[in-house]
């Protein structure tokens, strides 16, 4: 059975004092079935490694093991501050850094060949699904993001419709379900029935503690990608809690 994921990534939020909210987080939750993840700035990441049972990621991480790429983190680095997970292929890295998917598969192998999950973000525009050409980016994005080396283990696929990060706007819980389902399909098709169906699938978009229950009655949705709403214990909490009672 595939573990149930909520997975709070802080994109460029949080200061030191923020690391009280996952002192808050870790006690409420001390028991959850649910693995919780965090991904916080990179200034963070070390020590929010000391807050049991959380488990802690990246937001991005370079292709290559080092080298002169000022600003960047290697995988190797992330591994050794004690990062487990890693976020790539975000929609804002692909629009605001023009990653292809190429380059995220790259990520993506890197991370896994350190020993870290790494979480592949895809998703459609809002032109893209007003033109009824959602499944086709989805099957594009999953063909050329993920590498060949995916497990069930080192895998997460993450689906964030771009026009609903953030936004406050949400699918129709028949949109995430055709989404996910396809998701899965293609994942059996590519890697088997092991590998595919032990593959996690995160939604992401706007998931906020008054519609989180409703997203994880979905089938082939394995917990969440969550934005603004994991800045807080007290947003997060409920997500999470929602997400234990499924």
């Amino acid at each position: 059975m595939r573990r149930k994921l909520a997975a709070g990534n802080w994109k460029m939020n949080g200061m030191q004092a923020s690391l009280a909210e996952l002192a808050r987080l870790a006690q409420a939750h001390r028991d959850s079935a649910v693995e919780i993840l965090i991904c916080p700035p990179a200034t963070l990441l070390q020590a929010a490694t000391a807050y049991a049972p959380l488990t802690v990621g990246a937001q991005d991480c370079h292709m290559n093991a080092s080298g002169a790429h000022t600003g960047d983190l290697s995988a190797a680095q992330i591994r050794d501050a004690g990062g487990r997970a890693v976020i790539v292929g975000h929609s804002e890295r692909r629009a605001d850094h023009h990653e292809s998917s190429q380059m995220v598969r790259a990520k993506a192998r890197a991370a896994q060949a350190e020993g870290l999950t790494a979480i592949v973000c895809m998703g459609e525009s809002a032109a893209q699904r007003e033109a009824q050409n959602t499944l086709d980016i989805i099957g594009g994005q999953l063909a050329g993001s993920i590498p060949d080396t995916a497990t069930g283990e080192n895998l997460v696929v993450a689906y964030e419709p771009i026009w609903a990060i953030g936004t406050g706007r949400v699918p129709t819980l028949a949109q995430i379900g055709e989404v996910h389902d396809f998701i899965r399909a293609r994942l059996e098709r590519r890697f088997g029935a092991g590998v595919g169906r032990s593959v996690r699938i995160l939604y992401g978009g706007s998931v906020k503690p008054d519609n989180a229950a409703e997203i994880f009655t979905v089938g082939n949705v394995d917990g969440a990608l969550v934005g603004g709403a994991s800045l807080t214990a007290a947003a997060f909490s409920p997500i999470i809690s929602a997400l234990d009672a499924v």
